[in-house]
């Protein structure tokens, strides 16, 4: 990749504390101010297409462009996180209470609704 920098996943909880701050900003002049005042639905339709976007771009295009796309797809996770009340520690919390854990064990022992 060209676009190598010393950032380190620390930035995700500043993307985080910059989305919440911005949930009553002016829709006008704030894009993730216009995300929370379209609502949730619109918030989650955003997330999904960012995804195939990531999955479109990792099946024909460079490096670069997976990397920009999941850039675009995690800021609308962090942005579905602020609305639904998920703080990014309580995400890698679970991440750490998983590790160890075989995928196909941790996946039988959820819960079933």
């Amino acid at each position: 990749m060209s676009k190598k920098t010393t950032a380190s996943p620390k930035v995700l909880e500043e993307l985080h504390k910059v989305i919440v701050k911005r949930k009553g900003d002016d829709p006008k002049t704030s894009y993730t101010a216009k995300l929370f005042h379209r609502g949730r639905g619109k918030i989650c339709q955003k997330l999904g297409e960012e995804a195939v976007e990531v999955v479109v771009a990792a099946l024909d295009e460079s490096p670069d462009n997976v990397a920009s796309e999941s850039a675009d797809l995690l800021y609308h996770l962090l942005v579905l996180w602020a609305d639904k009340g998920v703080d990014p520690q309580d995400v890698w919390a679970e991440l750490a209470h998983r590790r160890g854990t075989s995928g196909i064990e941790e996946k039988k022992s959820r819960k079933t609704a």
